[in-house]
């Protein structure tokens, strides 16, 4: 390869024709005049919490438990709260009724992906896949694809976050984790669902035997702390 060497402007106007090019052959300068300057600079990034005043968000993530998820919406019923079921489609598609009674229960449904993979190690193809087959499923149960996307485990990379803005979704996180899945213990669930909750926070859970056993005294604390418990959609709204 043969080198040129420069002094002075040349030098610096042949980086300069180079840092162009490269730009150009990398897409950006049409990405940059194809996109809203208020998009370009980053992907929305994970909600772990929101500034909202006064409320809170349980998250129940499902692929199994089908029986518990009744019985929490019985206890959600009960104490007028709402929740956000983050719903795993390879579970969704052989349970159309707790779907409806989900609905019907006026609570909300994200998306959970459909078999449950690491969203970290997907291609574009894979993250597209594993989302918009859990949408079209739900739009074809309850008329309404979700906007909100949870990724099993939490795992999630820069090409996730940019899948689900092209998608219009948010990727959601959480800000304290019951463990419920592996702990079967109610009164730890409890605690690190209720210890030194604050307005905005997003509290996981799963639809399993213990937190079933927990919920209705997490619901108690919420309320007692002057809190609301509201679906996530809500809290991002306030």
């Amino acid at each position: 390869m043969k080198k040129f060497f420069r002094s002075g402007a040349a030098v610096a106007a042949a980086a300069n024709v180079i840092i162009v090019a490269m730009l150009v052959s990398l897409g950006v300068f049409a990405f940059v005049g194809a996109e809203d300057p208020d998009t370009v600079s980053a992907f929305d990034d994970p909600v772990y919490n929101t500034d909202a005043d006064g409320k809170v968000s349980v998250m129940i993530n499902v692929y199994q438990g089908s029986d518990y998820v009744m019985q929490l919406l019985d206890i959600f019923e009960d104490r007028g709260a709402k929740c956000t079921f983050f719903i795993g489609g390879c579970w969704a598609d052989d349970n159309n009724d707790v779907i409806n009674a989900i609905v019907d229960g006026g609570h909300e449904i994200g998306n959970h992906g459909y078999f449950h993979k690491d969203h970290k190690t997907l291609d574009r193809e894979g993250n597209v896949s594993e989302i918009t087959s859990l949408n079209s499923l739900m739009e074809a149960m309850t008329g309404t694809a979700p906007t909100l996307f949870a990724p099993p485990s939490g795992s999630w990379n820069d090409l996730t976050l940019e899948v689900c803005r092209d998608l219009g979704m948010r990727v959601i996180m959480w800000s304290r984790d019951t463990i419920d899945w592996r702990d079967q213990n109610a009164q730890v669930i409890y605690t690190r669902a209720t210890k030194d909750l604050k307005s905005g926070e997003l509290i996981l859970a799963h639809p399993t035997e213990k937190t079933v056993e927990a919920m209705p005294e997490i619901l108690t604390y919420i309320e007692k702390a002057g809190l609301q418990a509201v679906t996530v959609s809500e809290l991002l709204a306030s």
